[in-house]
């Protein structure tokens, strides 16, 4: 007679009891921010190396209506930067300089979307999973009890295994969003990084002599 057992993941999750729901809600949606960043991240980090050059050219020549079409058709966070940069030639130096931070500040907290989500995401599940192990073995203690003389340790055991299922998956659903956080950081700061050469690029052409 073969008593070999096959646990399956989807056994695992049954067993897990209501805390799996919102360890499952946690997790989808925090998988869906991770692509949509990704995504979207990968076209904000797209870098034209002629971009600089031609708008140096069209600021030179005082061509300011292509300098701002090349902006709109570049479409990144750098380019919607230098855009106000353009519009505001003419002003003085400190208030180019002000609208271009500002703007900077909008596309940042723009890029962060979803970040807060998935920052609580790695803290909370595994406490989610944490509580649902505790109210596991409290039904896994209050089942041994109640059981009475006919106590025995499959009855103890069986409701210890379910109880540590959540533990588990609040761990993998904390740790899936604490990479996905890390990584989408990342990210962000090396976008940061590029607007801030090509603003200081533009000021330095602003500040050239004419």
């Amino acid at each position: 007679m073969d008593t070999t057992n096959t646990l399956s993941l989807w056994s695992l999750v049954m067993d897990g009891g209501y805390i799996m729901i919102p360890l499952a809600i946690l997790l989808v949606v925090s998988i869906y921010i991770m692509v949509e960043r990704s995504i979207a991240l990968r076209r904000a980090s797209k870098d034209d190396d002629t971009f600089m050059k031609r708008i140096r050219d069209y600021v030179m020549e005082g061509d300011i209506e292509n300098a701002v079409n090349l902006c709109r058709r570049t479409d990144t966070p750098y380019a919607k930067l230098i855009l106000k940069g353009v519009n505001r030639i003419g002003r003085p130096m400190n208030d180019v300089l002000v609208a271009i931070e500002n703007t900077g500040n909008i596309e940042v907290a723009s890029m962060g979307k979803g970040f807060t989500w998935l920052s609580t995401t790695a803290a909370g599940a595994p406490m989610l999973g944490f509580l649902g192990t505790v109210v596991g073995m409290i039904d896994a203690f209050y089942a041994l009890a109640s059981a009475g003389t006919s106590a025995n340790i499959t009855v103890l055991s069986s409701g210890i295994y379910q109880a540590l299922v959540t533990t588990v998956a609040g761990l993998v659903v904390g740790i899936i969003a604490l990479f996905a956080y890390n990584y989408l950081v990342s990210r962000v700061n090396h976008i940061m990084n590029m607007m801030e050469a090509k603003t200081m690029e533009f000021m330095d052409l602003l500040n050239e002599p004419a």
